[in-house]
């Protein structure tokens, strides 16, 4: 796998103790999430692998260059480029990236689609209907509707109320950072470890894809003693929060979705 130098910005194999081109030392070098997908055939098979809509209706299309007005895609261009885009309501495009890095372009419509499931998520459950409980003179059926009852309320309660930011890493004023449950973790060049931070990061759940990188420097957080895997059972790095269960009264809307913006 080839990774940029932070000091040159040469191409070079992520092999590499030092940059050929420079002699930069690449112990900081960034690193890919494991487990995200890393090229455009990969996405697809990830895209199919959690159950999207057909990307007519998501409006992602991985690997076409669409020219229709409300669209995000990636594809490879007749020089070689990989180019990132976003088709807004206007029919104006915007390029996110253009460029020979094929990792880095499929890692930002990558994080972007993951951002869209989740706000159609979001939109899906606020605005679903509740059931209407019905009647029933079987006390073992009533006591089943109450539970059903309370859960729901209960995980409405905490989706609205809990805005903080998933787990995962983060950078924030120049600062890497780790969230873990409900604490903040920062990253030490010197030291190359991770410690708990007493500073107030403002960043939650709204604002979270504007800091979130999944290239990070040095030590993995996961490496160190503060990491939490109980505490990850549930999110796999965001991925198992990608699936799109349409079976279960999700329903996706891309009108709902900012074509104004350039991302």
């Amino acid at each position: 796998m080839q990774i940029k130098c932070n000091y040159c910005g040469a191409l070079i194999d992520d092999s590499c103790e030092t940059c050929p081109k420079c002699g930069a030392p690449l112990s900081g070098a960034h690193r890919t999430a494991k487990g995200q997908p890393k090229t455009i055939e990969e996405l697809k098979e990830w895209y199919t692998a959690h159950h999207l809509p057909p990307e007519e209706i998501t409006r992602f299309f991985i690997g076409k260059d669409i020219r229709e007005p409300k669209a995000f895609g990636i594809y490879r261009d007749g020089n070689g480029d990989f180019v990132v885009y976003k088709n807004k309501s206007t029919g104006e495009r915007a390029i996110r990236y253009q460029g020979s890095d094929e990792q880095y372009a499929v890692n930002e419509l990558y994080q972007r689609l993951k951002a869209e499931i989740a706000d159609q998520k979001g939109r899906s459950s606020s605005s679903r209907p509740q059931q209407p409980v019905v009647e029933t003179k079987k006390k073992k059926k009533k006591g089943c509707l109450i539970a059903i009852i309370i859960f729901t309320v209960l995980a409405m309660l905490t989706a609205i109320f809990d805005h903080s930011a998933p787990n995962g890493y983060y950078k924030y004023n120049g600062t890497q950072y780790y969230h873990q449950g409900s604490s903040w973790y920062y990253y030490d060049k010197e030291t190359d470890d991770w410690y708990k931070s007493t500073e107030s990061i403002d960043i939650d759940d709204k604002n979270a894809k504007d800091y979130q990188i999944t290239n990070h420097e040095g030590k993995d957080f996961e490496q160190t003693s503060w990491y939490d895997s109980g505490s990850h059972s549930n999110d796999n790095g965001w991925d198992s929060d990608s699936d799109w269960d349409s079976g279960g009264g999700d329903s996706w809307d891309s009108g709902g979705t900012d074509w104004d913006s350039d991302w």
